[in-house]
């Protein structure tokens, strides 16, 4: 049977309202409406609506995708999100489910070892040293967060959505913790990202449990973020008195984020007076800091991602394969991949996940 909720997700990845794709694929409005709300299509109009949509047939044909709700992800702001731009990440979400559902029955995983925090969300930075405490990893700079995300279990994927309302958003699903990441913004503010929507995961949304409604759940995340990236005792400890802009852009490598987010840590930690502050994000303004990163840091990619897609090429199986198996365009998969299926080992390495036999 034809499902028109993966009508609906294609639709939505190609970010095409009903009308726009009804032109795409000459046919009727109302004929696209019929289809989404359950009609089943002849073979004339299906054959339409494939070719104006670049997805395989039998995707079509699937049982219906797992469908996120809104209210379970954790979307920075959906008010400056359009509705196209909401229901394309929602949509590639879904993808990022059925990818990992498939390597699922491939390859054996880190279980998810994340604490329910939801108790602290109105202490962020103890929540903060809670989960530190609980991963063993004391008041040191973290040397690889997506590496260190992924070895408890988080499924991290990218995002390469052109948006600027889109930085970053995280679910769990099947009592599993997604992460998805923007690519198209520095590493610094991605790694900044990654620890916001890991506050969201053990304080707003664990285990799929929603918290109770709360309006300040970005302040929460963000002062998470900023604790469990600096930690007081490591940034008090390496920073003295602070005066310049030039003393944060050096020092900001050390625990890889912006210049700006680290002068708001130091002001936060009251290492920075007010009128400092101010004086310093300015200056860090004039020298290029609030669009971006000079002299910023490496990318972050995904270790499990690599480690996979080495043990399948190594098996033999291309990319063609892995979408011909998932019933996707291939590029659909390759956005969730950091740029990965690019990139071949330079030498032979035998892969630390087991396959399941």
């Amino acid at each position: 049977m034809f499902s028109a909720e993966r009508l609906k997700m294609a639709r939505y990845r190609r970010k095409l309202s009903g009308k726009e794709l009804a032109v795409a694929a000459d046919l009727t409005p109302v004929t696209v409406s019929k289809v989404e709300n359950g009609h089943q299509p002849d073979d004339a109009t299906i054959e339409k609506l494939t070719r104006a949509l670049g997805y395989p047939l039998k995707f079509f044909f699937m049982d219906n995708p797992k469908v996120l709700d809104t209210r379970a992800v954790s979307f920075r702001s959906l008010k400056k999100m359009s509705a196209a731009e909401r229901d394309a990440s929602l949509a590639a979400g879904s993808i990022g489910i059925a990818f990992y559902d498939w390597i699922d029955e491939r390859f054996n995983l880190p279980a998810p070892d994340l604490i329910d925090l939801s108790k602290e969300r109105e202490r962020p930075e103890v929540a903060a040293r809670l989960l530190r405490q609980h991963w063993g990893l004391g008041d040191r700079p973290i040397g690889s967060l997506l590496k260190l995300y992924e070895s408890k279990g988080i499924r991290v994927l990218s995002l390469s959505e052109n948006t600027r309302n889109v930085d970053a958003y995280s679910f769990w699903h099947a009592d599993r913790p997604y992460m998805f990441l923007n690519q198209k913004k520095t590493a610094e503010r991605s790694n900044f990202d990654s620890a916001h929507e890991l506050a969201h995961l053990v304080l707003h949304f664990h285990a799929g449990r929603e918290s109770a409604a709360i309006t300040d759940a970005e302040k929460q995340a963000d002062q998470f973020a900023s604790a469990f990236l600096m930690p007081e005792a490591d940034v008090k400890s390496s920073l003295g008195h602070v005066y310049s802009a030039s003393q944060i852009i050096k020092a900001k490598a050390r625990w890889k984020v912006s210049a700006v987010a680290l002068a708001t840590r130091l002001h936060g930690l009251n290492m920075l007076s007010d009128w400092s502050y101010r004086s310093i994000v300015i200056e860090l303004g004039h020298r290029g800091f609030r669009k971006g990163e000079p002299l910023g840091v490496q990318r972050e990619t995904s270790t499990v991602l690599a480690k996979i897609l080495a043990a399948l090429w190594k098996r033999g199986i291309t990319r063609s394969q892995i979408a011909e198996d998932l019933n996707l365009p291939w590029e659909e998969v390759e956005t969730l991949i950091f740029d990965l299926a690019g990139e071949m080992p330079s030498r032979p390495e035998v892969p630390q996940l087991r396959l399941v036999k």
